[in-house]
């Protein structure tokens, strides 16, 4: 049940509670004084009626010592009291009055019909205005609550574009003081907040990184120039990984900005797969197998779909097992692996960048990934099969443009 619906449901569950409230007192109030009416109207009747008996003349319509009489009425005259009493046991409603003049008990009686009716009118009329009333309330509570609604998913939108990377995505203010314009207010000051903290954290990466190029230049070049030897080894292999490193984090820092664009061009997918992933195994030794189930040609940035397809091999070199299986499939290509597969922190909030500790490797080479797939405009998932390892699936299909006849592989 959505929000909209919830607050339309309460407005008019409380109008309708309050309107059976008031009707409820509304009908006792107009009872109590309709009965208290017609008592002092019988009673001051009864009265004329005991005098005019007292001096020798009946009305016509007094009832003199009368056989029946309600009870607790026949108490109260039995005790010298002037009483009235409405009786319901009978078929129509009667309202008594009796005194007593001597030996004599002087009775009059009135049918209580027209006032019994009256109240019925007044309890239909009062249904009807309280199922009005109710109505509009609900129609009024629908039409806020629908505003309300509106707002509350602009908010909640915003607030997704945000999480999903667009920084620029603001709520627009409007009048008021309430609490959605506080909301509004707050999502744009953390906006703005975190876009700020973000644009910093990223320009001090670029710099830091751009600032060691020069440095980590000359290092593989000094490291070229040390005799041959173990130690010579340790020095260029932990150099190159510098080197590596800082060229990842360059990479990330222009993705980031949105400073890369797709040059593209038609390639046979199966082809580009071939090669990107000879180049991520070489060297490596470690087993890789290429099934190209369907080829097609795709429209694409060729360098961005190797760089994208190397980053998942080498993922998978290192943090799996067995055989790495890369598959071709009608523009979906499928990089699999037998190892303990990814964890649910990637698999519910993506690759985050210089997480290495755990057993999948969350560095920069998906957050490449992820990136480069951003700027083709591809699909990159990740999954968990059902028969254990780790599967990364990008999909180009919006970049499909011909379909050339199968290789056989």
């Amino acid at each position: 049940m959505g929000l909209r619906t919830k607050i339309g449901v309460a407005i008019t569950a409380t109008a309708a509670v309050v309107s059976v409230l008031i009707g409820l007192v509304v009908h006792h109030r107009t009872a109590l004084n309709q009965l208290e009416t017609a008592r002092e109207s019988l009673d001051q009747r009864v009265v004329s009626a005991a005098e005019d008996h007292a001096a020798g003349f009946d009305r016509p319509r007094v009832i003199l010592n009368p056989h029946r009489l309600p009870e607790p009425l026949r108490r109260a005259v039995d005790r010298g009291r002037r009483a009235t009493y409405l009786d319901r046991s009978g078929p129509e409603p009667t309202l008594w009055a009796a005194t007593r003049v001597g030996d004599d008990t002087i009775v009059l009686k009135h049918p209580y019909t027209r006032q019994i009716r009256n109240l019925e009118e007044l309890d239909e009329v009062l249904w009807l205005a309280g199922g009005i009333g109710t109505a509009l309330a609900g129609v009024v509570g629908v039409a806020l609550a629908t505003v309300a609604g509106r707002r509350l998913n602009a908010s909640a939108r915003t607030a997704e574009r945000i999480a999903d990377g667009d920084l620029t995505a603001r709520l627009r203010p409007r009048g008021g003081k309430d609490e959605l314009a506080r909301l509004i207010h707050a999502v744009n000051t953390m906006a703005d907040a975190l876009a700020a903290r973000l644009q910093a954290e990223r320009e001090v990466t670029a710099n830091i990184a751009h600032e060691l190029r020069t440095p980590v230049a000359g290092l593989v070049a000094a490291a070229e120039l040390l005799p041959p030897g173990r130690p010579a080894e340790l020095v260029r292999e932990r150099s190159h990984r510098v080197r590596t490193l800082m060229e990842d984090v360059l990479e990330v820092a222009r993705l980031d900005a949105d400073a890369e664009h797709a040059e593209t061009d038609v390639r046979a997918l199966g082809e580009l797969t071939r090669r990107a992933v000879r180049a991520a195994a070489a060297g490596t030794g470690e087993a890789v197998e290429v099934r190209v189930v369907r080829d097609r040609l795709v429209e694409t940035d060729a360098r961005r779909v190797e760089r994208i397809l190397a980053n998942l091999v080498t993922n998978a070199f290192r943090h799996g097992s067995g055989t790495v299986v890369a598959e071709v499939d009608d523009g979906v290509i499928r990089i699999r692996d037998l190892g303990p597969g990814f964890p649910e922190q990637l698999l519910s909030h993506g690759p985050q960048r210089f997480r290495t500790g755990s057993r999948a490797g969350l560095g920069l080479g998906l957050t490449i990934a992820v990136g480069q797939a951003r700027v083709l405009g591809a699909a990159l998932s990740f999954t968990n099969p059902p028969g254990g390892g780790a599967e990364a699936v990008l999909d180009l299909s919006d970049a499909i443009r011909d379909d050339p006849p199968d290789d056989g592989d």
